[in-house]
């Protein structure tokens, strides 16, 4: 059992930056990948970046690179997205989500092999 609780989201301009927070709880030793992924109305969910616990090798959207930087906190057991350069596209519902089973290179930013997910935590950006 894992329980995940996300933080930091807010409404930002268009360039401007948020830090997204997710706290993680219960058997977290268990998780072979943690990850964020995004909603927006109407849309699947789509991942946006994950790090692997063993090696610490992370794993981004093209859709992201090089303005998402995703990061571990080990001694808080916190999980991070810090988010720059926001684009109006990046609206969504944002989620954290643990994996405890084996994911192959592909599909590390696909729902499917994540099986705790958090409540989300809302991000606009809007002018």
């Amino acid at each position: 059992q894992v329980q995940l609780v996300e933080s930091g989201g807010g409404s930002v301009q268009p360039g401007g930056s948020l830090r997204l927070s997710c706290a993680a709880s219960g058997n977290t030793y268990s998780n072979y990948c943690i990850g964020w992924f995004r909603q927006a109305p109407g849309k699947e969910r789509e991942g946006v970046a994950s790090i692997r616990t063993g090696d610490g090798s992370t794993t981004y959207a093209d859709s992201v690179k090089g303005r998402f930087t995703i990061s571990q906190d080990y001694a808080k057991n916190t999980l991070y997205l810090q988010m720059n350069s926001l684009k109006p596209e990046d609206t969504a519902m944002y989620y954290c989500a643990a994996a405890t089973g084996y994911l192959s290179w592909w599909s590390l930013l696909l729902t499917s092999g994540y099986n705790y997910w958090g409540q989300g935590t809302q991000v606009t950006v809007s002018s």
